[in-house]
Order: C-alpha cells, then structure tokens, then sequence
C-alpha cells in the first residue's frame, strides 16, 4: 500500500513565509512519527519537504521526498500525488478552513483521505457546535458567550462582567493556543479583542469562564459510528495575558487520574454525537473535582500521537488506515509506561551541527535554523517504565543538545 503523508508546515504550507518555530517542531514531530508507523507497517511513504528545510537533510523514513519551493507547488503535487497512491493522511490545522479545505482538495482528485470527512471537520472546528452537541448527550463545557468582534467594546465588557472574571477570550476556530487570553478584569478587555483580530479571521469569537482543573486531552481512533478512547494524555499549556502569548508545551502519555473512565466516556460521546470524525481525533478537556469539562474537539492528529506511538500495544498509523478503511477498532488496547515531551528553546545551531543533533535519540523534532531572530526550538521526547526516569531521561536529552549547540562537542 502506498500513502502520502503531508504535514502543512513542513511540507510546504508556509514557503515564502516565515516559519512559525514552535509549530514546525510540533508539526514534524508529528510527521516523523506518522510516517515512522506506517513504514513500520509494511506502506510505502510519499512526503512534502519545504526546500529550506530539504536541504539540511533531516531524518525522516520516507520512501519519496519531495521538494517545494512555493505554495502553487503544494496545490499542484498534492492533487498529481493523490492520484497516484492508494491513501493521504494530511496534518493541518483547521483555523482558517486550511484541514477542510485540503482534504477537500485530495477527495476531489479522487484520492482516499484517512482524515476525518470534511463535514466532520467544519462541525469540530467551530466550538459551539462542540458545545450545542456536549449538551445534547449531558456533558459539561465551559460557560460561554459568542460575541461579534466589531462589537462595541463596552458590550463585550458587558458580556465578561456577567459571566464573572477570570475569562478566556479566544477565537471560536482556533487551534491550540493561538488569539488566546486570560482575562483577570475589564481593563484586559481591548487587548485581548485585538489579540483575536489578529489571530483569526473569524467573524465572531469566544468569551468563556475559566475552568479549574488538569488540562489533559484524550486520544480516540473511530470508524465514524464507534469511537475507542485509546490514552488520557496529560497536558502542558501556559495560559497567558492578552499582551503575552499563550501556548502549548508539551505533554505525557498517559495521565493518570481518578477520572479517567469518566474523561473516557465524555470523549467517546461528544466523538459520536458530531458525526463525521473517523480515524484518529482529540478531545481537550479540563479535569476538574467532579467532572471532565469539554473544551474542543481536534478533527486530526495532535502532538499526543508522538507519546501515544511509544506507550500503546499496537501501530498506531495501522489502527487508523484499518478504522476508516475496514471499520475496525483495535482490540484490547493498553499502554506500557510513560512518555513525555516537551518544546524547548534553545540557541540556533549551526547548520555543521545538525548532523550530530539528529544522532541523539531523544530529540525527536529538531531545532531547525530557519526561524528569525536567534533561537529555534526543538521537540524532546522520553520514555521509561515510571515518570521520574522518564523526567530524567528528558533532561538529559536537553543538555546533551544544548552541549552541541554551544560548542561542547559530542554529547553521548
């Protein structure tokens, strides 16, 4: 069987552009591990390299790379390539319609999409029709307001004052942590609107009571009529002020909480209610004292694949081709121990270096020199059969590449 695999920053959605360094280590994270799994299941691998990124010879497993040099070369390999394999995973956010509107485009040249179907996608993206179906089947989400982002801003101010500090004001297709603030009091208010101007292109966005508790996530595989919560995945996320900005750093796989079976079920049922998602998808949520609270629904893969692939019993990448493709489920799934991963940012290598950095076993996402300004960052990833090795294990990945960077030579 032959698959492409296109992840949208490394593949060459941003060429010509400046490369967003936080997204390109979680993007060919992602893509790495994806493409390791599918090879690893016996698929040839057809995958997209922005030439600036080609030409340091990065380590990935696939059978055929090509080169883009503009974003027209995405369009155009992407509707040849689709024709010419038997499946394409895309990885892409949704903001902006950019997941929709890919799988769009390899649907309509005939390709097999393993993704979610895209009406499935346009229903997670926009959250309130997350929220319209949680409450339908009796799940909790966060109390929230859609405001219009050309209202006047003493509205909006009206909005949050009855709804009761502290807020989260975000985009209502937002992915991740992007246009996204914590608001302590109405003196926040003007920035954090702007700050979702910015970020989105949407017309309307969202004003939420802030929930206490662990952010976590749940990872499930679905065949689009049943949905098998596969790990809880526990979640780094630094929430910040309308004039910072907020973001994800990372994660481990699993977490383990007395809600568990609870954020299992809460994760199957908003999965089923939405209709359209198969293969793999995420459910973020907030654990709190009593209950798993839903916060959005990722109609895609999320960086937790990258813990999830070292802990689970079975191919991941497998277990998605067979949902959308046999719509079967794995079976008797369990994890084996922990692993943890984490962005760091570090000093931009030298490009000389990058050859000894790909040789540490624990930088999963390299920290490429393509970034402006002086720092890039990397993805590091740890597994041992407790956390605390695990812990250990990814700082010493750290230091070791920090070694290199900084001139310390070889570091293992």
């Amino acid at each position: 069987m032959r698959i492409l695999v296109y992840e949208h920053v490394v593949g060459g959605g941003f060429a010509g552009e400046h490369f967003p360094s936080n997204i390109l280590s979680e993007g060919y994270a992602m893509l790495r591990g994806l493409i390791s799994d599918f090879k690893a299941a016996g698929w040839e691998v057809t995958t997209f390299l922005d030439s600036r990124l080609r030409r340091f010879n990065p380590p990935l497993e696939a059978d055929i790379v090509v080169p883009i040099n503009t974003k027209d070369c995405v369009d155009e390999n992407l509707k040849k390539t689709s024709e010419n394999v038997d499946c394409v995973y895309v990885i892409a956010p949704e903001s902006g319609g950019t997941l929709r509107n890919l799988v769009g485009e390899v649907e309509a040249s005939g390709g097999k999409s393993l993704n979610c179907k895209v009406e499935g996608i346009e229903k997670a993206s926009n959250k309130m029709e997350v929220y319209r179906a949680a409450e339908r089947v009796g799940l909790r989400t966060p109390e929230t307001v859609v405001a219009d982002i050309h209202e006047d801003i003493k509205v909006i101010r009206r909005f949050a004052r009855d709804l009761g500090y502290p807020l989260v004001f975000k985009p209502v297709d937002g992915v991740g942590s992007s246009g996204l603030s914590v608001l302590r009091d109405e003196t926040q208010v003007v920035t954090a609107v702007e700050k979702v101007r910015r970020e989105s292109e949407g017309e309307v966005f969202i004003i939420q009571k802030l929930v206490s508790g662990v952010a976590s996530s749940v990872s499930l595989i679905s065949t689009g009529g049943e949905a098998l919560p596969l790990t809880l995945n526990g979640q780094i996320v630094r929430l910040a002020p309308p004039r910072s900005d907020s973001s994800y750093e990372g994660g481990f796989v699993p977490l383990d909480h007395e809600l568990r079976s609870e954020a299992f079920e809460a994760a199957r049922l908003i999965v089923e209610a939405l209709g359209g998602l198969v293969g793999y998808v995420g459910v973020d949520m907030v654990l709190t004292d009593e209950e798993p609270v839903i916060v959005e629904v990722n109609p895609r893969l999320t960086t937790s694949y990258v813990g999830l692939r070292e802990v689970v019993n079975f191919n991941p990448a497998q277990a998605v081709a067979d949902a959308v493709l046999e719509r079967r489920l794995p079976r008797e799934p369990c994890t084996d121990g922990y692993a943890l991963f984490r962005k760091v940012r570090v000093p931009k290598p030298p490009p000389r270096v990058l050859p000894e950095i790909y040789g540490l076993r624990g930088v999963f996402s390299p920290p490429f020199p393509v970034t402006g300004g002086r720092g890039s960052c990397a993805l590091i990833l740890s597994h041992s059969s407790d956390m605390n090795r695990a812990e250990d294990e990814l700082q010493k990945s750290k230091r070791s590449l920090l070694s290199i960077i900084r001139g310390g030579g070889c570091a293992w």
